[in-house]
């Protein structure tokens, strides 16, 4: 296997992939004490032409003269398959850093709990699992973004895609066996949308107990949240180490107007004052100019009942026998949050619940069943030890 430049991917494994119509990709990255993770190391494994072999790339995207132009193309091409492990994480990265889209994601630890293996299985155990492949983790917690790296850690680096185009081989294997390929790259597709981007007005709506805000407030608390980012972004920061979720909202309940009045606020700390105190208050000042803003009306779902928990347990004893039956995780049909929403909504008359149990392939496999269930048109029974699902004949 060769190592290509670390600055670049070249042309010939570029050609390779495209002729394979596929590549796997894995990251390293430091996300401690940042403000966005930092993307330290790219690796490829791409299938050699007409060997039967893979080359494997390891690609620096923090080396002076890094260019991630063919990469990028690869990625954004719907012809090639990027193989991923457990890759939402190294999804967003990419894209992000590497300004591009990712399309045609095939993720085995998706893929794997669709073959009756454990829904988060790691890469460790679906190697020994399929393939019966063992590899040493040794430089897991290392330093990625100093430099030089060592031998160990660029070993560590290789030994992270060295299967995993065989691991996918195996699992798109048995994926097409038991007929669920097509399930297993639905399931897949959202992560070509993984974002590690930062959203302000999304960070203000889950800020804890936001509803307690009175209307003034609210405009305070959303500067401050916008203040936050800005700041950490420019010192590289964590923003929670900038000011807290609770300070924040203390601070835009309170209103301070002087660093005096500051320093009554808990959790505002004295750091903070020393070095943002001054800044704080001139948010707080700016923002009390703007208008009052009521809360909106939240639409929530209806409230789970005592009554609802065996309508629960039921269903989720017809999910389980279905998820056993065809070989799936039961992780990937449903969360007991998906079940009480379903059973509420039937209780309460006002349709089926927005979940992912009552969407594509999963109401095919058991979605309408359960409906069907609540409707009395299904009906469980033991039988020989065993969970028995009959459907009633329509009266």
């Amino acid at each position: 296997m060769n190592e290509p430049s670390m600055l670049r991917l070249d042309e010939r494994l570029v050609a390779n992939a495209r002729a394979a119509r596929r590549l796997a990709i894995d990251t390293e990255f430091v996300g401690e004490g940042r403000y966005r993770t930092l993307l330290c190391l790219i690796q490829l494994a791409v299938p050699a032409e007409g060997s039967g072999e893979k080359d494997i790339a390891v690609l620096d995207p923090l080396a002076e003269g890094f260019d991630g132009t063919a990469l990028a193309a690869l990625l954004a091409d719907p012809a090639v398959e990027i193989v991923v492990h457990a890759g939402r994480q190294d999804v967003a990265l990419v894209r992000r850093v590497l300004a591009t889209e990712v399309t045609n994601v095939f993720d085995t630890q998706i893929a794997a709990g669709f073959v009756g293996m454990g829904a988060q299985s790691s890469y460790e155990t679906l190697l020994s699992e399929a393939l019966s492949v063992r590899v040493a983790k040794s430089a897991s917690f290392t330093r990625w973004e100093r430099r030089p790296l060592s031998e160990e850690q660029i070993a560590y680096a290789r030994e992270d895609v060295e299967h995993l185009l065989e691991l996918a081989d195996e699992l798109e294997r048995r994926l097409a066996e038991n007929g669920r390929l097509a399930w297993a790259r639905e399931e897949c597709e959202p992560l070509a949308k993984a974002s590690d981007e930062r959203d302000p007005e999304t960070i203000f709506q889950r800020l804890p107990r936001l509803r307690s805000l009175n209307p003034s407030a609210r405009p305070i608390a959303r500067a401050l949240v916008q203040w936050r980012e800005q700041t950490a972004e420019r010192q590289d920061r964590p923003v929670q180490s900038v000011l807290g979720d609770a300070a924040l909202m203390e601070i835009a309940k309170r209103k301070p107007a002087s660093t005096a009045e500051l320093e009554h606020i808990r959790g505002s700390g004295a750091a903070n004052l020393r070095r943002r105190g001054e800044d704080l208050i001139e948010v707080v000042a700016r923002a009390r100019e703007l208008p009052p803003e009521k809360s909106p009306r939240e639409e929530r779902p209806p409230p789970p009942r005592p009554e609802d928990a065996p309508l629960i347990a039921l269903g989720e004893a017809l999910l389980r026998a279905r998820a056993r039956n065809a070989g799936l995780a039961y992780e990937l049909l449903a969360a007991r949050a998906d079940l009480q929403a379903i059973v509420a909504g039937w209780r309460s008359g006002e349709g089926e619940a927005d979940v992912r149990t009552l969407r594509g392939w999963r109401r095919e496999l058991v979605g309408s069943e359960l409906l069907a269930l609540l409707g009395g048109q299904v009906r469980l029974s033991v039988e020989g030890r065993a969970l028995q699902i009959e459907r009633l004949p329509e009266s």
